[in-house]
């Protein structure tokens, strides 16, 4: 637990938390790596003494973690050592104040879901269905993965929002916002055969395109149920969700085209920096594939008059 010239503070601190709060040798460690790091940045910015850390200091020094790479996660793990250890300096009476109590981690992104590369996809579409079920269960992994759906929209998608001669899907995104979407021939042949057996399962008068072995609209969870047991079946190397479908469409699209914008509205993102979520690529690169794309890129400049999309 010792460290080789550490600050005398940050010894009676961890000696405090060993014998007083009984904190076992690891946690100690997890305190001290944490607060040496904390007096190694105070000593290259020239403050002398812990009092001399206020809040601004602090919050230059969550800064330089970030610069460094930290996740939020382990920014937050910190600012939990240093929170304690200056309650127990202002305890020992050497602050007034505890100076970090009001200091926040960056947020921590979402985690990006994995990505089916193209030839996991087709080993996973090109099978052939053995009843009317999995006839549906293929329509709706072709459509997801045609056409980037979220699965609410799959769910609401009633018969009248397919026109199969024209190749086209029209969804209710979020917001209550409407988008026309192209249907590849794949899904297409997989959505006719899908509409040819649905009479066996669907109620009279249903008007949803994928409805459950009940005969009603399908629900969300057995969407999610019935995709997992695909990928299993045919042998996934990863789970099949219907946001991994989605996600694995907006990868394609963008490494395919390299077209930004026409990502961003097959996904229905109203803000271009969200279509950046369902990418592998940094923001900086996706705004110059935007600026090289869209004929009105400079829109996003309110300087020059544009509103942004």
């Amino acid at each position: 637990m010792q460290a080789a010239g550490r600050d005398p503070h940050i010894e009676r601190f961890l000696r405090y938390l060993a014998s007083e709060k009984r904190a076992s040798r690891h946690t100690c460690d997890h305190y001290g790596r944490d607060l040496d790091r904390l007096a190694v940045w105070m000593a290259e910015q020239a403050l002398a003494s812990w009092s001399a850390v206020d809040h601004h200091a602090l919050r230059r020094y969550v800064g330089h973690l970030a610069r460094a790479g930290l996740a939020g996660r382990t920014i937050a793990r910190h600012l939990s050592s240093i929170r304690r250890f200056f309650t127990f300096l202002v305890r020992e009476g050497v602050l007034k104040d505890n100076p970090g109590l009001d200091i926040r981690p960056p947020r921590t992104g979402r985690p990006l879901p994995g990505v089916l590369d193209a030839d996991s996809v087709g080993h996973l579409l090109d099978r052939v269905p053995e009843d009317p079920l999995e006839v549906r269960d293929h329509a709706i992994l072709e459509l997801m993965y045609s056409s980037g759906l979220r699965l609410a929209e799959l769910v609401a998608l009633d018969q009248r929002h397919l026109d199969l001669d024209g190749a086209e899907v029209r969804v209710t995104g979020k917001g209550s916002k409407t988008r026309l979407l192209p249907v590849g021939r794949a899904a297409l042949k997989a959505l006719r055969e899908w509409l040819s057996v649905r009479p066996e399962l669907a109620d009279a008068g249903e008007p949803a395109v994928f409805v459950s072995r009940r005969g009603g609209r399908i629900h969300p969870r057995t969407v999610q149920a019935r995709l997992r047991r695909w990928g299993v079946r045919h042998g996934a190397d990863q789970a099949i969700h219907p946001h991994l479908l989605r996600h694995s469409f907006a990868s394609h699209v963008l490494e395919s085209s390299s077209d930004l914008r026409a990502v961003q509205e097959l996904l229905g993102h109203s803000d271009i920096a969200t279509t950046q979520v369902y990418t592998h690529l940094d923001f900086q690169h996706l705004a110059r594939v935007y600026d090289q794309a869209h004929p009105r890129a400079q829109s996003r400049n309110p300087a020059k008059g544009g509103k942004g999309s």
